[in-house]
């Protein structure tokens, strides 16, 4: 188990007290996977104002304790095993998810970052989703062109301005049914803006998968 060192259970890297402690998200947005008390409205009262880019967002974890320690130390410490254990959770929650994609899409990393990283934890988790689903993996087709300011750093205001104009998608793209992979989101400004420019080379369906959601 990755959180206490105990034997893992049902071929995973987690003991079943430790999955079972895990801040699962029950209830959310249906659109936008803003954590939410119910499920019982259509949509939150952000999304009902203006529907975002993409179509809807699933993620399987609040981002908070231990949720927050398997997503810092593979994006901080490189510990792969985490992209694994948070791949896996993330596939057996997508496999009965409604809309199949044709193609994941983890979110880019500029080549300033990942020559920092020397990885990008997106698609490492990614690269699990595929295997496991047999959905195909496309990590060339939209690329990051321009570097930002890391968004936990900024005030919510800021975060879309930070992220305007920063993805470049090779045009046209050959599928309509996109799912957008991520770690973690938190307003929804990076994924949104990639949306944007996917629908505007010509994606029809926009998914967005997450690990965690704020």
């Amino acid at each position: 188990c990755l959180l206490c060192g105990d034997p893992g259970a049902d071929g995973r890297d987690l003991c079943q007290p430790c999955a079972d402690g895990l801040p699962y998200l029950h209830h959310a947005c249906p659109v936008c996977g803003l954590p939410l008390s119910t499920n019982s409205l259509p949509a939150c009262g952000a999304c009902q104002k203006k529907r975002p880019a993409f179509d809807r967002l699933l993620a399987i974890l609040h981002y908070e304790e231990p949720a927050r320690h398997l997503i810092h130390s593979l994006k901080f410490g490189a510990r792969y095993a985490n992209a694994r254990l948070l791949g896996t959770l993330l596939a057996e929650r997508v496999a009965t998810a409604p809309d199949r994609p044709e193609i994941i899409m983890p979110v880019p990393l500029h080549p300033t970052r990942y020559r920092e990283r020397g990885f990008n934890q997106a698609l490492e988790i990614a690269r699990v989703v595929s295997r496991q689903t047999g959905i195909p993996l496309d990590c060339t087709a939209c690329r990051r062109v321009r570097p930002t300011k890391t968004q936990t750093s900024l005030h919510t205001n800021e975060h879309r301005k930070n992220i305007h104009h920063t993805f470049s998608v090779k045009q046209p793209l050959t599928y309509q049914r996109i799912a957008i992979l991520d770690d973690v989101v938190t307003t929804t400004a990076t994924v949104s803006e990639m949306a944007n420019v996917l629908r505007r080379a010509g994606a029809q369906h926009i998914q967005v998968w997450a690990c965690a959601r704020a």
